[in-house]
């Protein structure tokens, strides 16, 4: 089946849309790193680098990996050019149309220890064809075409989430014991996860670390993706996120209980990374009360 370079289905504001790409070359993922939709992302060639929260994953083809809605992620280069994969998205509201107990179920393969599932050459056969077989039906959009592109997204779920309750592996499957550079560069984003709202700047960081400036600023990118600053404002961001949708606390108390030394700094920092101002995200996500 030739699918070319890149097959899309729906939009963000969906309950479901898809992208695909094979992308030439080398790649790395750009600024939009949380979304509000689950991601469930298949490799089917070449290699990654996965950075999920504060740990990074090297990602093989037959790998899936799991997203839940608002988490920090970004892919990225491993010095090994060429891959394709799918991402499936999710909006909370896809589960609605589904019983409590089927929408626990597809829902939980996003809820588990496990950001990564290696498959079995079995397995990813079985799921490839599933893929393809919804891929062929975006590409060709004949008569009657969402039906089985809704059936197929389910599916997919339902493949996860059967693989999660009968392998049974150790958490963080698909990880391999990182690099002492590597293991370094999550120590520090779990140290930035946790101290989100104290002062943080590299010189800091690098005393905190017993690392050089440029050795810790260069390092960090390299197994994470994100620059250090870049990291810390989105880490702050996440957390005035779940404030913003969830408290009625004010704008400025948010912005500065999450670390940001100005209102004018988070209204910055929070637009260039939801695409909105911290108001306009409340009147379309907070909680009606």
């Amino acid at each position: 089946m030739n699918l070319g370079t890149e097959l899309t289905y729906g939009n963000s504001e969906d309950l479901f849309f898809l992208e695909y790409n094979k992308r030439k070359g080398h790649f790395t993922m750009s600024i939009d790193h949380i979304h509000g939709q689950y991601e469930l992302y298949y490799l089917f060639s070449g290699e990654r680098q996965y950075f999920i929260k504060d740990r990074t994953y090297p990602i093989q083809a037959g790998d899936l990996v799991l997203i839940p809605s608002n988490e920090l992620h970004k892919t990225s280069d491993t010095g090994v050019p060429n891959h394709a994969r799918i991402v499936l998205y999710y909006n909370e509201r896809y589960f609605d149309s589904f019983s409590k107990e089927e929408a626990a179920l597809l829902r939980s393969p996003f809820l588990g220890l496990r950001s990564v599932l290696r498959l079995t050459h079995q397995e990813r056969l079985r799921f490839e064809q599933l893929l393809y077989g919804l891929l062929q039906e975006v590409q060709e959009q004949t008569a009657g075409h969402e039906l089985p592109i809704r059936h197929a997204a389910a599916e997919a779920l339902l493949f996860a989430a059967r693989h999660m309750i009968n392998s049974k592996p150790e958490p963080n499957e698909g990880s391999s014991p990182p690099s002492p550079a590597a293991a370094k560069a999550m120590e520090i984003a779990s140290y930035i996860a946790e101290h989100y709202r104290e002062p943080l700047t590299l010189d800091e960081l690098s005393r905190q670390f017993h690392l050089s400036t440029s050795y810790l600023s260069r390092t960090f990118k390299k197994f994470t993706g994100f620059g250090l600053t870049e990291y810390i404002g989105i880490t702050r961001v996440k957390e005035a996120q779940l404030k913003l949708r969830e408290t009625d606390e004010r704008v400025t108390e948010i912005a500065a209980d999450v670390g940001f030394e100005s209102l004018s700094q988070f209204e910055r920092v929070f637009k260039t990374h939801v695409h909105l101002s911290p108001r306009d995200y409340r009147n379309q996500y907070g909680q009606k009360r």
